[in-house]
């Protein structure tokens, strides 16, 4: 996929993201990582690192929209941005470190895990 294809593509994926990111409160790197290896060919790598790049605007653009109506814990927020962003360093040397296949790998199984145990949680509450 090339060219101005590619452009409505992304642009399209781009509020699919948006919105799911502002619904869900998903980062959208389990959104953006998937569709830029399977439909873009982006290695695994450049994947993550063009994710963690689109989450910042996303992510500022959701906080606002639901700080604005009072949602949210700012201080908290702050907290957790500036440990993760720490992590994020660690996390990042991490990766490249890792062969891509490993790097895919392991990020199929954490996302396979987070969708089990959301919806395990989902049926167990149902339940009561």
């Amino acid at each position: 996929m090339s060219g101005p294809t590619l452009y409505v593509v992304l642009v399209a994926f781009g509020v699919v993201v948006g919105v799911a990111s502002g619904l869900l409160g998903v980062g959208g790197g389990t959104l953006v990582v998937p569709f830029l290896t399977l439909a873009v060919a982006l290695s695994q790598h450049a994947a993550e690192a063009t994710s963690l790049l689109v989450i910042l605007p996303t992510a500022i653009a959701g906080s606002l929209a639901l700080r604005r109506r009072g949602v949210g814990n700012l201080g908290l927020a702050l907290r957790f941005g500036v440990v993760g962003a720490a992590g994020t360093v660690l996390g990042a040397l991490l990766a490249l470190a890792l062969p891509a296949s490993t790097l895919r790998l392991v990020f199929a199984v954490f996302v396979g895990l987070v969708g089990l145990r959301l919806g395990l949680d989902g049926l167990r509450r149902r339940e009561r």
